[in-house]
């Protein structure tokens, strides 16, 4: 059973912007810690973004603060994660994930990411 529809990703051009949508259902949103996790071909899955819907912690890659901001609706049970300035480098499957118990800040890793998976969604960024 799907537990998150991922939706957002698409082609665009360097400097562009997208906005992906993480809508979950079947587990009680705000007792997770939701993150965003990108992986590039030949690379390993690497964490972009985490946030506690609970109390709007979050934490942020080095590589993407600045251009990407999470966020979370917890009427709609729905994550979003806005990129702005693309990149090539930022070209990779996203997907969402949750995990139960998670510090938003110090354990945004994919391995802390025990519960739930999305399918994913490939953002391709030309240069």
């Amino acid at each position: 059973e799907d537990r998150f529809v991922e939706s957002g990703g698409g082609l665009v051009q360097a400097g562009g912007s997208l906005r992906l949508s993480c809508a979950a259902s079947g587990f009680t949103f705000d007792d997770y810690t939701i993150g965003w996790f990108r992986q590039a071909p030949g690379k390993e899955r690497e964490a972009v973004s985490c946030i506690s819907p609970n109390d709007g912690s979050t934490y942020y890659v080095d590589s993407v603060k600045g251009r990407v901001t999470i966020s979370s609706d917890n009427g709609k049970n729905t994550v979003y994660l806005q990129m702005n300035s693309l990149q090539p480098e930022d070209t990779a499957v996203y997907y969402c994930a949750a995990g139960w118990n998670v510090d938003p800040v110090f354990g945004c890793r994919a391995a802390q990411m025990r519960d739930y998976w999305g399918q994913g969604t490939q953002v391709t960024v030309s240069s």
